[in-house]
């Protein structure tokens, strides 16, 4: 049997990530997730941590952009499913970036997002293979793709 792969992007300060997680176990389904480097400080440091220190945080920046892209372009293109999250707190330029570089690769692509978030996400969503607004829907698409059970 066939073990999926998904890879789980965006916003990093809920637990809609858990809640898929748990939810395709609970459903036995067979999957594998994978995501960005979820500790925030780890993410933005690794850069200069690794590579050396910058004093203009542009090039802070810049250099942890570009290590953490090498783990964001490999999984993305080792995905079957890639899920982008937005939250409504903080805008998630790089969820954006992430869905525009899948939809690219022609991976299917699920948005999970609240639903005022609709206009602002028009283009991302219209990328998308379905726009959901709960983690449990993510799991229902998942179980309906990989079994299809309803």
């Amino acid at each position: 049997m066939k073990t999926w792969r998904v890879y789980l992007s965006g916003e990093i300060h809920s637990d809609w990530r858990e809640r898929i997680e748990h939810g395709a176990a609970d459903a036995g389904l067979p999957v594998h997730f994978d995501s960005p480097v979820l500790d925030h400080e780890n993410s933005d440091d690794c850069g200069v941590e690794i590579l050396g220190v910058e004093e203009n945080a542009f090039w802070r920046d810049h250099k942890g952009a570009k290590v953490n892209a090498i783990r964001t372009r490999t999984l993305l293109s080792e995905a079957d499913i890639v899920v982008v999250c937005f939250g409504d707190k903080w805008r998630q330029w790089n969820a954006a970036f992430d869905a525009g570089y899948a939809s690219a690769l022609g991976k299917s692509i699920i948005v999970l997002h609240d639903p005022a978030l609709t206009h602002p996400l028009k283009e991302v969503d219209a990328a998308a293979m379905a726009v959901a607004e709960e983690p449990d829907q993510v799991v229902d698409i998942l179980r309906y793709v990989i079994r299809g059970e309803l």
